[in-house]
């Protein structure tokens, strides 16, 4: 940890999306390395959440939408970042399907707002840019070997599609305009299904664990044989540091995509973790689980290839997928009893970077 940490000791930050799930959990992990943050998010119910997530006034907060080009530009030129994390995102497929228009805007124009920014500004301080996606840019043909970075975009509902759309402006820009450019880095990271503590998403499975605790209903799961690429929030966090580091440092060598996922060997269908998460946070067993049919249709198989990140940036996974899942639904449990969650979030950064 020691390198990384002393890297982002002191360093400007500027975070878009920091009032989100990974966003908080980032935030929280710079805190601990002492690096000065300013976060760009919308004033909505996230909020809340993230004042309760950790010491906030620590940060310097802007709420502000991604959509607001002059707004976003200001207060990037005034906070004069060394580097850029852009998480800013409507992240759920459900969602999409209820308002893709607006999925498509955030999604994409937020992002292209971002690289104008950067394209046209010119801080002489600026030195990475890393834009947060998604594995679900892939074309999904449901291949067992995983989508590695140069396979086919695409997208089937309305938020996949936004972010193939997002990643394809990438490169655009990139090629277009920073190719000769050896001043500024700019990459994309590509995650697989992030769980952890802190995320209160609609139609995300854990959530959905503790939403029927609390409310005393069933667990109704919708596709449980499904298999995701599931790992804890710190697994990617840590790849984008490496990544901000490595782009600030090399921008030539390391921009462009990368992917972040679990080791091929680790899958878990929708059931079983469903079934590890209740065992630790339902202890009475009183929630029972059903299964139907869901409203849109999903993927059964999702597998990202991350050989390139574990090569290059030397990134791998640290816990195994049965100690991510616990570590999430541990979180939850100190939420449900009413302890000190943001102890608890400290507890487990200091828990999974102490090893690095």
């Amino acid at each position: 940890m020691d390198n990384i940490e002393k890297f982002y000791k002191n360093k400007n930050v500027f975070i878009t999306g920091h009032t989100g799930f990974k966003g908080s959990w980032l935030v929280s992990v710079l805190l601990m390395f002492g690096a000065n943050i300013t976060g760009y998010s919308l004033n909505d119910s996230k909020r809340k959440n993230y004042n309760r997530f950790l010491n906030y006034k620590k940060v310097n907060n802007i709420y502000g939408d991604i959509l607001d080009l002059e707004k976003l530009k200001k207060s990037i030129r005034k906070n004069k970042p060394s580097i850029i994390f852009h998480l800013a995102a409507q992240p759920l497929v459900a969602e999409s399907y209820k308002n893709p228009l607006k999925t498509i805007q955030t999604n994409l124009i937020g992002t292209t707002n971002l690289m104008e920014i950067v394209r046209t500004q010119k801080q002489k301080g600026l030195k990475s840019l890393v834009i947060i996606t998604s594995d679900k840019c892939y074309l999904n043909r449901e291949i067992k070997r995983g989508y590695k970075e140069n396979d086919i975009l695409g997208g089937d509902d309305p938020y996949s599609a936004s972010k193939a759309a997002a990643e394809m402006a990438f490169n655009s820009f990139r090629k277009s305009f920073f190719l000769k450019n050896k001043r500024i880095g700019l990459a994309t990271a590509r995650a697989g299904n992030v769980i952890g503590g802190g995320d209160w998403s609609k139609d995300r499975l854990i959530p959905d664990c503790i939403r029927t605790i609390i409310k005393k209903e069933n667990l109704v799961i919708r596709s449980p044989s499904a298999t995701r690429p599931w790992q804890h929030v710190l697994e990617p966090i840590y790849g984008y540091l490496i990544l901000g580091k490595k782009l600030y440092k090399k921008p030539t060598i390391y921009s462009g995509s990368w992917n972040f996922g679990p080791k091929s060997n680790q899958t878990k269908n929708v059931k079983t973790v469903a079934e590890i998460v209740m065992k630790i946070v339902d202890k009475k067993r009183k929630i029972k689980i059903v299964f139907k049919k869901g409203d849109f249709k999903e993927s059964t198989l999702l597998k990202l290839n991350s050989n390139k990140a574990n090569k290059k940036l030397r990134w791998k996974t640290e816990w195994t997928m049965n100690n991510s899942i616990r570590q999430a639904a541990l979180w939850y449990d100190c939420y449900l009893n009413k302890k000190d969650t943001k102890k608890m979030t400290q507890s487990q950064i200091n828990n999974y970077f102490n090893k690095k």
